[in-house]
């Protein structure tokens, strides 16, 4: 991006959030980032005072999300690009879950989202440009046991902006799901959060506490790669709207949806029979 634009992030304290933050603000651009805890990114205040415009927000408070994305386009006349990263990891099978944890986790990773981006389309939609980029996973394609209620939440938030997309693309704003595969964030070093374990799903249900342990390997994704290839996305129109970060989770994407086609293609039989004829 050879000229300065301005982005609105939320969930800046780490991750992509604050990689992407952190090389948007050193080439110049302006960010408006959102934390839950203002203290999480006093290093980026003190070195940014100008172009870091660092907001409170908890994501799951809708009135908030209206009240610091409509101040920040007001603040900032035009916003570039708004990115849903805001989210967090829950692990456990459905069963081990709690009620607040099934309810938590949809009102951040999707709810939250989704108010994000209706609070900024009228902004959008006024200024005829912009691009909204949710931060999904693979795992909005790929499903595995334990991780349920995450898989809940990406499935929904990505039916979701598939349908914005086309909404608003004829006002001259572009939508853009990153489905990152296994990265070396807090996402599974620190923020994941895992459920009461039950010893009856011991086993495969279980496997996610291997992963989640830094001392059986790293996971493959470079997180700062990873911020790059999404920040120069915004200026690559040959991006589709699914944009997979990592090898791993193309080659697990492209397996699982092959064998998705694969069953709906021997069905032809099955939903024929259930046309009207007459």
């Amino acid at each position: 991006m050879a000229t300065q634009t301005t982005w609105l992030i939320t969930g800046i304290s780490s991750g992509f959030g604050r990689e992407m933050a952190q090389q948007l603000l050193a080439a110049g651009h302006t960010v408006v980032g959102t934390v839950r805890k203002i203290d999480a990114i006093a290093d980026l205040q003190a070195q940014y005072p100008d172009t870091l415009d660092a907001q409170i927000l908890d994501v799951t408070n809708v009135e908030a999300v209206h009240q610091v994305v409509d101040q920040a386009f007001e603040r900032h006349s035009t916003i570039d690009v708004v990115v849903n990263n805001a989210g967090y990891g829950l692990f456990g099978a459905a069963e081990e879950l709690s009620d607040e944890q099934v309810n938590q986790i949809l009102a951040t990773d999707l709810v939250g989202s989704i108010q994000v981006i209706r609070t900024a389309l009228p902004h959008l939609r006024q200024q005829a440009s912009g691009t909204i980029i949710q931060i999904s996973s693979y795992g909005g394609q790929v499903a595995y046991p334990g991780n349920s209620m995450y898989h809940a939440s990406k499935f929904g938030i990505e039916g979701f902006v598939e349908s914005v997309a086309q909404e608003v693309k004829p006002f001259g704003i572009r939508c853009l799901i990153v489905e990152p595969g296994g990265a070396r964030t807090e996402f599974r070093y620190g923020s994941a959060h895992v459920a009461k374990l039950m010893p009856e799903y011991d086993g495969p249900t279980h496997a996610f506490l291997k992963m989640l342990d830094p001392a059986n390997g790293l996971a493959p994704g470079d997180p700062a790669k990873m911020a790059a290839r999404i920040i120069e996305s915004v200026d690559d129109p040959s991006i589709p709207l699914h944009m997979v970060l990592g090898s791993e989770a193309l080659r697990n994407t492209i397996t699982r949806l092959e064998e998705r086609l694969a069953e709906y293609r021997s069905e032809t039989d099955l939903a024929r029979s259930t046309d009207i004829t007459d």
